[in-house]
């Protein structure tokens, strides 16, 4: 797949120097906007009050342009806001995208309402939570889109046909910064429980009926009797009290309708705002032109029926604009004395959801889809060195080179291969404290679940069957609910077993397996473990320091390998190069360790 011309680091520093430099100019714009605003109503005022010794159409002449002089400065006053709030939500994007280049996840969301402890990887891969990989991905415009990336971190993609087809619009949309960028700056500023899409689709299913002949008739009539008195009450022709019976009249047909209309508009009220920025993230889906499957489609669902759902969502934002004039009690006792304005914005409301409710969801996902995509897209551009892995069908496959980290800078990330090819295949990695052994356990987990979302993973060449996820590497016991560190291990565990002998496909990745018992159990077990994995043709890797564990590949040739991170003591000092190595480990270094912090053997 294509790769990127410019460096992250480079685009990033550009698009810093822009938007910072637009920032100022506004702001300065603003100023001089907001002193001619001030200058503009006071020279109108003032030359009303001289012109008022002339005549009334000198008068009417000054106010007309003053006035008309002082609304252009209000309105370039408002634009210029307008343009400073955009430019500045660009201005942290990429501030953001610079912190995210130097593995700074701070400020980032980071997940943890999503975080599921009995979760088969979530937890040991640090998918949420501080510096994890959520927070590392995260580039949404929308809740929507948030929650579906959390979705698709925890429930990888299993097909890899459909791997590849997301991987083809990752790709597509990773050389699209710019509207990456501007698409995201397009999202709702604040998304939340009481205003998000969630109450949109609440609010599509509620049935009303308001849109009745009689309703519709008194719509029509009520603003052609209303101002007919009007003008002949002020012409001196109905008395006054004529007027104020009128009034009686909207408010007789409101009366009965007031509940059901408050109904309906608690349901969409105040979600004007929101509205208006989905409108701008639809139209900035629809108006770009792709070449991925995923990313056609998406637009296709978007545009497809008599009105886009740019068209739509913009109309029932300027619907519920409308609605929300009730909100001011003059304006609203205006507009509903003479036009019945409640009623009529609630007909137009429901004419909406006849035509477009049965779309909105379906509009909304796709957008979420595409919300999602952009995250993994941003990932993708900032690791122009990352391949996009060959998914494969065959009875399982796990090999690649040189796999790292993302969350180890690169200058000290040292990259190690991995190759395991076929139904119960292990690795057995031994080593030292701190010889990279968990490290290595994570980075397969990260890369493989990386790999299983469509992103691209950090290595030279990569290639995978796609498989479910399951690890036991940051275990941990419950005080709640009374648990030994020991039982929730075997817990863990007897979910693996009994999952594999339902006949689901596993890769297993465990971190010192049984740590929680004695030498003796833990290496009895551990064995017993490592033979009915073996037997229900489960595939994976165990890290542990018990050398015994390596005796195994005897018993199983076809099965187990031997791998290993060595460490060496130099001038009184541990020394790593964190490279895999064949075999079982030859050195350990806790007692060493022990010595250095004093404490005497």
């Amino acid at each position: 797949m294509k790769k990127q011309a410019v460096s992250p680091e480079r685009f990033f520093q550009d698009q810093l120097a822009i938007y910072e430099k637009q920032s100022r100019q506004i702001q300065k714009q603003i100023r001089k906007t907001s002193a001619f605003r001030i200058l503009s109503f006071l020279a109108t005022i003032t030359g009303i009050y001289l012109a008022a010794s002339y005549t009334s159409g000198v008068v009417i002449a000054v106010s007309l342009t003053g006035f008309s002089v002082f609304g252009f400065f209000v309105y370039r006053h408002i634009r210029l806001f307008q343009k400073k709030k955009l430019t500045d939500k660009l201005l942290k994007i990429n501030r953001t995208e610079w912190q995210l280049l130097h593995l700074d996840t701070s400020g980032q969301p980071d997940g943890t309402v999503f975080q599921d402890a009995a979760h088969p990887f979530a937890a040991d891969l640090d998918v949420f939570g501080q510096r994890s990989l959520y927070q590392l991905l995260h580039r949404c415009a929308t809740r929507p889109g948030s929650q579906l990336l959390a979705h698709t971190l925890l429930y990888p993609l299993q097909q890899p046909g459909e791997i590849i087809r997301r991987q083809k619009a990752i790709a597509e949309l990773s050389e699209k910064p710019l509207w990456r960028q501007a698409f995201r700056a397009a999202g709702p500023d604040e998304e939340n429980e009481s205003n998000s899409v969630t109450g949109l689709y609440r609010w599509a299913t509620h049935e009303t009926h308001f849109d009745r002949p009689f309703l519709r008739a008194a719509i029509v009539i009520t603003p052609l009797a209303g101002f007919s008195i009007l003008f002949l009450t002020l012409a001196g022709s109905l008395p006054p009290i004529i007027l104020l019976l009128f009034l009686l009249w909207p408010f007789s047909i409101l009366g009965p309708n007031t509940s059901a209309i408050n109904r309906a508009y608690d349901l969409l009220g105040r979600k004007t705002s929101l509205l208006q920025q989905y409108a701008k993230l639809f139209e900035k889906l629809e108006n770009e032109s792709f070449r991925s499957e995923i990313m056609q489609q998406a637009t296709q669902t978007l545009t497809q029926g008599k009105q886009s759902a740019y068209a739509a969502v913009k109309k029932l934002s300027d619907i519920t604009k409308a609605f929300d004039y009730r909100l001011n009690f003059l304006t609203g006792f205006f507009l509903n004395s003479f036009f019945l304005w409640d009623l009529w914005q609630s007909i137009r409301v429901e004419r909406w959801k006849k035509q477009y409710s049965s779309s909105l969801q379906e509009w909304f996902n796709t957008l979420a889809q595409v919300d999602m995509l952009c995250s993994l897209a941003g990932f993708a551009f900032q690791h122009p060195e990352a391949v996009f892995p060959r998914p494969v069908n065959s009875n399982f496959q796990w090999a690649g080179e040189a796999l790292k980290h993302p969350f180890i800078p690169a200058e000290k990330c040292v990259g190690n291969p991995v190759d395991i090819t076929g139904e119960g295949k292990f690795l057995i990695i031994t080593g030292a404290n701190m010889a990279g052994k968990s490290t290595y356990l994570r980075t397969a987990g990260i890369n493989l679940l990386l790999a299983m979302t469509g992103a691209p993973v950090l290595a030279d060449k990569l290639d995978f069957t796609p498989i479910q996820l399951f690890t036991g590497i940051k275990t941990t016991d419950s005080l709640q609910d009374g648990e030994s560190y020991f039982f929730a291990e075997l817990k863990r565990l007897k979910e693996i077993i009994v999952r594999l002998e339902k006949g689901e496909r596993m890769f297993i990745i465990l971190d010192e397996i049984l740590r929680g018992t004695n030498s003796k159990d833990k290496q009895k077990g551990s064995k017993a473990l490592l033979r009915q994995l073996i037997r229900l043709k489960a595939s994976g890797m165990i890290a542990t320091h018990d050398l015994a564990l390596g005796k195994l590949a005897d018993e199983f040739p076809q099965n187990i390998v031997n791998k290993r991170f060595e460490v060496e003591i130099k001038d009184n000092q541990l020394q790593f190069d964190y490279l895999l190595k064949d075999g079982v480990a030859e050195n350990m270094n806790a007692t060493f360790l022990m010595k250095k912090m004093g404490i005497t053997l």
